[in-house]
């Protein structure tokens, strides 16, 4: 039985209200910034007094906090259940940017500018270590696969293996190196330094072109931002 089943109506109606208050904050956002959110703007849009709407939100930094949660809370939804299904790095990225796109004000809620005077708490830190998380378990497959490759077509017998798993177990470079001493951000994933770096780079490399394409950076220069980012991502993976 789930949680919906078991509440009470006055739990249903507050549940029902706290979901208007949010769609009338994301509409807010897409007109105006999450910077201009107003809990008395949305309880006039909703005929109700301000203070009606505190018992349901605190203030505004509650309200952000809530639609942050929501928004790392589908994209890591959206990526496990991809990841799940058989989806490796490379489409992973193509998700992600089909996530960016279908609600590009949600994107910038988690990637764009920082809300003026607005602290994120912790928790929405771990939803975020969840995608994270995924993205490392898809580079460290690929890294794995890429340098058991090389393994098996350039190494002569026991002397070979043991080169390429040598390839496998050192950084691929200095700043691999340098990740591997600071890799607080991975969490406890086990990822080798070569799938650190991958994670790393495919996090800022890709959330570039979309923080571009969506805010309208592309538009007028003739180019298509598919083939862009297809070719972006191409670049990037080993």
């Amino acid at each position: 039985m789930g949680k919906s089943d078991t509440a009470t109506p006055r739990e249903r109606y507050r549940a029902q209200v706290r979901t208007e208050i949010k769609e009338h904050a994301w509409q807010q956002i897409a007109t105006a910034g999450a910077s201009a959110l107003s809990l008395n703007a949305i309880a006039k849009q909703m005929g109700v007094s301000g203070p009606a709407l505190y018992r349901y939100f605190a203030g505004r930094d509650e309200l952000i906090t809530e639609l942050i949660r929501d928004a790392y809370r589908s994209l890591a939804d959206t990526l496990g259940a991809a990841a799940a299904e058989g989806a490796d790095l490379s489409g992973l990225a193509h998700v992600l940017r089909g996530w960016a796109l279908a609600d590009p004000h949600r994107y910038f809620l988690l990637y764009g500018t920082p809300v003026p005077g607005y602290h994120a708490p912790d928790d929405t830190t771990a939803i975020s270590s969840e995608i994270m998380a995924t993205l490392l378990t898809a580079c460290a497959a690929l890294t794995q696969g890429a340098h058991g490759a090389h393994g098996a077509h350039g190494a002569q017998g026991a002397q070979g293996a043991q080169g390429a798993q040598g390839a496998q177990d050192a950084p691929e470079a200095p700043f691999a190196a340098h990740l591997e001493k600071h890799r607080a951000w991975a969490g406890d994933h086990p990822a080798p330094p070569a799938a650190l770096h991958l994670a790393m780079s495919f996090w800022t490399r890709m959330h570039g072109v979309l923080s571009l394409e969506l805010a309208g950076h592309f538009t007028g220069m003739g180019f298509d931002p598919d083939r862009l980012f297809a070719a972006e991502l191409d670049a990037l993976l080993p």
